[in-house]
């Protein structure tokens, strides 16, 4: 459906009341530029709901998710970090992604 060939993390919080062009100047704003087919993720100050803007390549798409309990484990010092899909895939579960490695093996607990 939509395809996202690289996928970045912003670790500064978003007010998730932050619509499309808020949340696309956001992006432009952390990341210098919103590329094709790169999706860009934001957490607010919580970490229980995380935004996720998409830009197919002809315009852009804006996702929200929320966790029922528990946070998602979103880093709080940096600026940026880029995620591997499977990375990717653990944080939108609330899992510990950051200790996932090569093939989604886990290294360290």
């Amino acid at each position: 459906m939509i395809k996202v060939e690289a996928v970045w993390l912003a670790c500064q919080p978003l007010d998730m009341r932050a619509g499309t062009e808020s949340a696309l100047a956001r992006v432009v704003n952390v990341f210098g530029e919103a590329r094709p087919h790169h999706a860009y993720l934001f957490a607010n100050r919580r970490a229980n709901r995380m935004k996720a803007l998409v830009h197919d390549g002809i315009g852009v798409w804006l996702a929200a998710r929320r966790l029922n309990s528990g946070k998602f484990v979103w880093p709080q010092d940096g600026h940026t970090l880029s995620l591997t899909p499977s990375q990717l895939d653990a944080l939108v579960l609330g899992l510990p992604w950051q200790r996932l490695g090569d093939a989604g093996v886990i290294r360290v607990l």
